[in-house]
């Protein structure tokens, strides 16, 4: 093998030392910030240029074969040496300046993320930030956004992703409501309710319930009512003022319920699939300056407790 072939595959190496330390493609990916395709991608091109396997694969683990093992011990003080070098000029490192353009989704971005971009731009006077607020789900590359904060269960493997905070859904009804149709104990009594729904693209909504406990089966019905919208202040809105029930996300709620204006429903159930079970702060490559990691890490303090529904 040529030296500049030699030469393109350090990196290549220093990510299998990462994924031994890890034992998983998930871990390593986050611990580099690149995508798990990617992470794959470099392994794969690293056992074709060695000519043997060096990750063993399982359902439930990765294992470096001994080739693998070997390659990494025979490796791993030189990269703790750059690592050393690195850190004693990260110093000189320039202070965060500039635009960071930052896409969000209208209830999230209005309740939780605007609120935090004051005390993140007095930390960090050098930069700027647009604040774009839509339900679409916007190309980063084409519209040239640095950061997208998306409420969604799983992220694109191609794309860049931290997880901000956990989150879950919860089924919600005004105490006047209630106080008029009653309070469903089961899943299936809200067939006897008005279900007010998150209007989605994809064919008719359904509503998926687990038993909190564990150990039960699922149980899904199709929800009925007479106003549904795509947005979960405007459903929050409508259950606040006696419409009917509805699934929302904790952030939308929490305030509300911790107030009394609304009430938590079927408490022994938890809702599956209705929304995004985490926040995430995404991006299509890993970034080449600081300005998304240090708004990606204010975020991540920020948001380290979640939003508790019951809590202040």
């Amino acid at each position: 093998m040529k030296k500049q072939q030699i030469d393109a595959l350090w990196a290549h190496v220093h990510w299998l030392g990462v994924l031994a330390d890890t034992g998983s493609y998930t871990a390593a990916a986050q611990r580099l910030a690149v995508s798990k395709a990617a992470m794959s991608q470099r392994i794969s091109e690293l056992e074709a240029a060695a000519g043997v396997p060096l990750v063993r694969r399982t359902t439930r683990s990765v294992r470096l074969t001994e080739a693998g093992q070997s390659l990494v011990d025979s490796t791993r003080g030189a990269f703790a040496q750059i690592e050393r070098s690195f850190a004693g000029v990260r110093d000189l490192a320039e202070t965060p300046q500039g635009l960071l353009r930052v896409t969000v989704a209208v209830a999230l971005g209005r309740q939780h993320i605007a609120p935090l971009v004051a005390g993140f731009l007095r930390a960090y006077p050098d930069l700027r930030i647009e604040l774009d607020l839509s339900e679409r789900l916007s190309s980063l590359v084409q519209d040239g956004f640095d950061l997208a904060i998306r409420h969604v269960a799983t992220v694109p493997e191609t794309h860049v992703a931290w997880t901000l905070c956990e989150t879950r859904s919860v089924l919600v009804g005004s105490p006047d409501y209630l106080a008029r149709r009653g309070m469903p104990a089961r899943p299936e009594d809200l067939a006897g309710h008005d279900c007010l729904s998150y209007l989605r693209s994809e064919g008719s909504p359904s509503w998926s319930f687990e038993p909190a406990a564990g150990g039960g089966a699922r149980v899904s019905v199709g929800p009925r009512g007479s106003f549904s919208a795509n947005n979960s202040e405007v459903l929050r809105e409508a259950v606040l003022g006696g419409l009917g029930v509805a699934l929302l996300p904790d952030f939308s709620a929490r305030l509300y319920v911790a107030s009394g204006r609304l009430v938590p429903l079927l408490p022994d159930w938890l809702p599956v699939s209705a929304y995004g079970n985490r926040l995430y702060a995404v991006r299509p490559t890993a970034p080449t300056c600081p300005r998304p990691y240090v708004f990606v890490a204010y975020l991540r303090e920020a948001l380290k407790d979640g939003f508790r529904v019951g809590e202040g």
